[in-house]
């Protein structure tokens, strides 16, 4: 994608609907700290679903090649902004966008942007396992075929994922069965593979073990951790060990979809800037 010289644009709206910002609302200041050339960067992003605001003025930027952990309660937003980078909110109706969003210095929401293309190079893993209907190969191959990879080496790329996945030994010599048919854990397997098959750049993640026991937990952890060697990994989660345990980064989405921190998880975890991440954190609240 091109680089975009301007610094600011606006996104979907016009000058008569864009309300002036309600400052009084941010009596504490978001504490983040600056990444150097991001490959994500939000700045003043605002998300509504109807009349009702999901995201209030974040601005943060996300590093290449590691594990951004979202955390924070139900309903804070986080997932929200997960969608946005690839555009998934675009399949809601109501959902509108407001400020940039910038991947690799191009906003993703400028009008020459093509959503379909954007999630090729934006992958995403959803919280409940969802494999096609299809054989195991055939789920992983899928986005190869769509995409026009599946040249004279599609065993080879089907091969490769699975084993990124951490899923080929568990299902080499049963490609031709159903996705269905395997364990919870290993249909989210599936899925990643599914996801990285075509090669893209980042990995979005929302809540990918939620719903697993804690041996596949354990699993998906370990994977993600290698993932972040060849991928940049944006994961949302409500388990705060988790984010500990896997992350280098971690943004804290506290109540009416406000960004109150982000920083290396070790300093979020042992040192926050804010009393309420401290309180969120140590489970006063959320």
């Amino acid at each position: 994608m091109t680089q975009q010289p301007t610094p600011t644009t606006t996104t979907n709206r016009t000058d008569d609907e864009q309300p002036t910002r309600d400052r009084s609302m941010d009596a504490e200041s978001a504490a983040v700290s600056s990444v150097a050339d991001p490959v994500i960067e939000a700045r003043d992003l605002d998300v509504y679903y109807g009349d009702d605001q999901a995201l209030r003025s974040i601005s943060m930027g996300i590093p290449e090649q590691g594990v951004t952990a979202l955390i924070g309660p139900s309903g804070c937003g986080k997932s929200t902004f997960l969608r946005s980078i690839n555009r998934m909110n675009d399949l809601i109706d109501v959902a509108r966008v407001k400020g940039d969003l910038y991947f690799r210095g191009k906003n993703v929401y400028d009008e020459d942007v093509d959503p379909v293309a954007l999630r090729r190079k934006i992958g995403m893993v959803f919280q409940k396992p969802n494999p096609f209907p299809k054989s195991i190969y055939d789920n992983v191959a899928y986005g190869l075929r769509v995409q026009g990879k599946d040249d004279g080496d599609l065993d080879e790329k089907v091969h490769t994922a699975l084993e990124r996945a951490a899923l080929l030994d568990e299902v080499e010599g049963q490609l031709d069965t159903s996705g269905l048919d395997l364990s919870g854990g290993q249909q989210q397997r599936l899925c990643i593979a599914r996801a990285i098959a075509p090669d893209p750049e980042v990995i979005l993640m929302d809540e990918p073990a939620s719903a697993l026991d804690p041996v596949a937990t354990s699993k998906i952890e370990d994977l993600v951790e290698e993932l972040a060697e060849e991928y940049t990994v944006v994961i949302v989660t409500h388990n705060m060990q988790q984010a500990a345990r896997i992350s280098d980064k971690t943004a804290v989405f506290l109540t009416g979809g406000r960004l109150v921190e982000f920083d290396d998880t070790d300093k979020i975890f042992e040192n926050p800037e804010h009393d309420r991440v401290e309180d969120y954190i140590t489970g006063k609240f959320g």
